[in-house]
């Protein structure tokens, strides 16, 4: 079974168990739509009548609220159950919600320049490769468009799930190919799906690679000071668990790949 039919049908199952990632939003998230999904205000202040793509968003978590906010909405996801529930979500409220079942890196479905912004929540972690990904987004964004996207942070995927002695002890290298280790009842990854460390070389430079310019970067804050050792915001003291970035879809070509030769060694 290759990677995508896996992740797919995982996916599927974890909708089947009502999982936290597999929960449309709540009425009351509507009073402030675009508040709930651009606390950071990157999006100017206003949605409407732009064209957003969520990418890999499915589950009526993300759709819905752009929708509610005047943007004309496509969800790409690979799990049908989750596009399902996007379509549910839209119409229980009224709401216009374009669906696509397509894998993130193929986006073949979608036209050149044919959104004004990208909403790329967690994801990149299910593929091996992002570096088509990337060059996807950059494909179907338009030139001065938006492309938000939020990932795993690698050392949080290298990191043990509990606390050692001092801390949380890296016991995946950085420098890894393949899937990661199954976990069961994390609170970090999704049990039963396949997921993969990228460097930052990977999701920063690829971004950059594929034809933005980064404009920001954050790391939203989820440590917990009086947290029990062990629990999700006690590990996050240690080892942030995700970053967002916030790039620009620049006029020029995408750079090619840079050569192990001509990268600069101290």
């Amino acid at each position: 079974m290759s990677v995508y039919d896996h992740n797919r049908r995982a996916w599927d199952a974890l909708v089947a168990k009502k999982q936290r990632f597999t929960r449309p939003a709540a009425d009351d998230e509507l009073h402030d739509p675009l508040g709930r999904v651009d606390g950071a205000g990157w999006l100017g202040g206003s949605v409407a009548g732009k064209r957003v793509l969520c990418l890999a968003s499915g589950g009526g978590s993300q759709s819905i609220l752009y929708a509610a906010a005047g943007a004309e909405v496509t969800v790409v996801d690979i799990s049908p159950a989750q596009l399902a529930l996007d379509r549910e979500a839209a119409a229980e409220r009224g709401l216009q919600v374009r669906t696509v079942e397509a894998s993130m890196d193929d986006l073949r479905a979608l036209a050149d320049a044919s959104f004004d912004v990208v909403i790329h929540p967690v994801s990149t972690c299910y593929v091996p490769d992002v570096k088509p990904v990337f060059r996807e987004v950059a494909r179907v964004t338009v030139v001065g468009g938006l492309y938000v996207s939020q990932h795993k942070t690698p050392q949080s995927l290298q990191a043990e799930q509990g606390p050692a002695r001092k801390g949380y002890e890296l016991v995946e290298p950085y420098y890894r190919s393949g899937p990661l280790p199954p976990v069961v009842g994390s609170r970090l990854r999704e049990e039963g799906t396949l997921e993969f460390l990228h460097r930052w070389e990977e999701l920063v430079g690829g971004i950059c690679r594929a034809g933005f310019v980064i404009e920001d970067f954050l790391e939203p804050m989820h440590a917990k000071p009086d947290a029990p050792q062990g629990a999700f915001g006690h590990r996050a003291q240690y080892v942030a668990p995700y970053v967002r970035i916030k790039a620009r879809r620049s006029g020029s070509q995408a750079a090619t790949e840079p050569r192990a030769s001509a990268l600069w060694t101290p």
